[in-house]
């Protein structure tokens, strides 16, 4: 069998993206999203719950996230989940990270981040050399309004 990743969250960037250049050329783009959950407990108290996620993106994403985005700003995010491990040079630990590899993104919001139109990586010349699945639409669609996206009916 083979297996699938993937990941689709909405909400906003914790930090300003860093953007780095790898020794091939590569241009990569981290940064972090804080996603914002409320529930009930069993005593029917209101709860708030906060999961950051960690995101890179490369190519031409990396270059549009690193444009536009700010800290503060909210990004519906779909990718590949990717867990990736190193030993710290430092102590001598081994460390691992699970990120977001994005593959497509959208602008939310209320356009102070951004147009509200969305990018998908696999645009263009055809399908981005990691990508497995060719995803032929945005999550978001370009022609729906800002106003016309209420975050409260997203199912998650």
């Amino acid at each position: 069998m083979r297996g699938f990743s993937k990941a689709i969250i909405a909400g906003n960037i914790t930090r300003d993206p860093e953007m780095r250049t790898t020794g091939s050329g590569s241009q990569v783009c981290s940064f972090a999203i804080a996603v914002n959950r409320s529930f009930k407990d069993s005593s029917g108290n209101q709860q708030d719950q906060v999961s950051y996620l960690d995101c890179v993106a490369w190519g031409k994403s990396a270059e549009i996230i690193c444009q536009y985005v700010h800290k503060g700003s909210a990004l519906l995010v779909s990718g590949r989940l990717e867990q990736r491990s190193w030993e710290d040079k430092n102590s001598g630990q081994k460390r691992s990270r699970t990120e977001i590899v994005v593959e497509d993104f959208s602008f939310i919001g209320n356009g102070n981040s951004g147009n509200g139109g969305g990018y998908n990586s696999n645009r263009g010349a055809g399908k981005s050399a990691d990508a497995d699945v060719d995803m032929s639409s945005d999550v978001v669609p370009d022609d729906v309004p800002d106003d016309q996206i209420n975050l409260d009916e997203i199912p998650f």
